[in-house]
């Protein structure tokens, strides 16, 4: 279909000024006509697939998954879906126009982005990914191009035609035998045909990052099935090596983004964001210390699991994201008797054990304001040293084998605030906190703090009754 000329009217619908021209689609700035007795709250476009006798099958297929999918998702990080044409007379989709850069803004500059821009960047991505896991979708086609950082730096993600969504037919998979995705960003998983998996979002993420980081692609842009495979078994250049001044934690974070197997990768786009915002407590393993490329043994080591490697379907996006929480436990700074650590303890043990995939994060709540004596043995710093060895020396009885764990240390004077502040801004999946020990008549007049974050939280809170059984231990 050729270009629309500026004018032209279609269902209600004023084209204006083409904002872009892709391989599979074309995309019109639009107004509603003058005689429709509309208006818009926000700013619009028209997507149209391209159809022409040399444009392939995805292109139309593409446009039928977005057209099934982008109607169902919503919040700020997807644009809102306006209206939809008749793929037998004109297929288009209106949606909501973003105002932002795309990622791409970052990678055409002449210098790198600072590395506290990658970051912040790096964050809102994942942020943004998790948000559509948690409403079932995996977006399968993440890139630069499809990454809109708005003003207030929230990630906004576009084009949904290679998406996967649970609760519709997957037509890419039943229509097309090969591997979709563009090159440069596709998962090793999806090569071999395995759609639906939210860690495939992940590896695009570490993608991303590595390119904003060095300039480079990790694994360049194969145009052949066999060259995309390659990542099956490949380790990119280390980032340092290429740029030496990114810190060993971030390297350790975008290398494990990148392995190969979707198990060795975080294993939520949360997770991700969570040791992005909290860097000083990220573990280096020798995936943030290398400084040179795989050994010829280990590159051979993992050519040979790759090649014995079997692939299954994935549960639904949604329960990926339940099986694999950030679980957050409030433990007291003062006036916990052994009863509630003890309790708290054994609460954090049994969820952990239910879900092999959960990060901790134990946090502890002070006053602000305890760390100004004068005395330098008491700093903020020092102060916050030794409030987080305590909860270390809490999580002592816990086994955290295969679980991250961090501490923090929140100053604040309402606890509970503070305390659901920080599971919306972590994407806390589950928060466990001691039960109020005031009287029933009591709690009718104050709201408690347990009570209040129960009621305020954005996840699913437990609260834990103390018991004392060291008697019959």
């Amino acid at each position: 279909m050729k270009k629309l000329d500026p004018g032209t009217e279609i269902d209600g619908f004023t084209v204006h000024e083409c904002l872009h021209a892709g391989s599979m689609a074309h995309i019109y700035a639009v107004t509603y006509t003058n005689d429709s007795g509309k208006s818009s709250a926000f700013p619009m476009v028209m997507k149209i697939p391209r159809m022409t006798a040399g444009d392939g099958a995805e292109n139309i297929v593409g446009f039928e998954v977005e057209l099934q999918i982008l109607p169902a998702l919503q919040g700020s990080h997807v644009p809102r879906f306006v209206a939809a044409g008749d793929l037998l007379r004109l297929p288009y989709i209106v949606m909501e126009r973003i105002e932002g850069q795309t990622l791409q803004h970052w990678l055409d500059q002449d210098e790198r982005p600072g590395i506290d821009t990658v970051v912040r960047l790096g964050i809102a991505m994942a942020q943004a990914v998790h948000s559509l896991h948690q409403q079932n979708c995996c977006h399968l086609d993440l890139k630069p191009s499809n990454v809109i950082i708005r003003p207030d730096g929230s990630a906004v993600l576009l084009d949904f035609g290679l998406s996967c969504h649970a609760h519709y037919p997957d037509l890419l998979a039943e229509e097309l035998r090969t591997a979709v995705g563009s090159p440069a960003w596709i998962a090793p998983e999806q090569i071999v045909g395995v759609r639906g998996d939210i860690r495939s979002d992940v590896f695009a993420l570490g993608v991303m990052l590595y390119e904003l980081l060095t300039g480079e692609l990790p694994f360049g842009c194969p145009q052949t099935n066999g060259g995309m495979r390659q990542r099956m078994w490949l380790a990119p250049t280390p980032p340092r090596a290429l740029r030496p001044e990114v810190p060993d934690w971030l390297q350790e974070i975008v290398l494990r983004c990148l392995e190969p197997e979707a198990a060795q990768r975080y294993p939520s786009a949360a997770q991700l964001a969570f040791d992005l915002s909290e860097p000083q407590q990220v573990p280096i393993t020798q995936r943030g210390q290398r400084l040179r490329p795989l050994p010829l043994g280990a590159r051979l080591r993992r050519w040979i699991r790759a090649a014995g490697m079997e692939y299954h379907p994935s549960p639904l996006p949604s329960q990926q994201v339940d099986d694999t929480p950030i679980l957050m436990v409030a433990v007291p700074h003062r006036d916990a008797s052994d009863a509630t650590l003890y309790s708290l303890r054994q609460a954090v043990a049994r969820s952990l054990s239910t879900r092999p995939g959960a990060r901790l994060a134990v946090v502890t709540v002070i006053a602000p304001g305890a760390s100004s004596s004068t005395d330098s043995s008491r700093s903020e710093t020092q102060l916050h040293r030794t409030h987080r060895a305590r909860l270390k020396h809490w999580a002592q009885g816990l086994d955290l084998e295969g679980h991250g764990v961090s501490y923090h240390v929140l100053e604040a004077n309402d606890v509970a605030q503070a305390l659901v502040r920080f599971a919306e801004g972590n994407n806390v999946g589950l928060m466990i906190l001691g039960a109020a020990t005031h009287g029933l008549q009591l709690q009718r007049f104050i709201a408690t703090v347990p009570i209040r974050v129960a009621r305020d939280a954005p996840c699913t809170v437990i609260l834990v009754k103390q018991q004392l059984p060291f008697a019959h231990l």
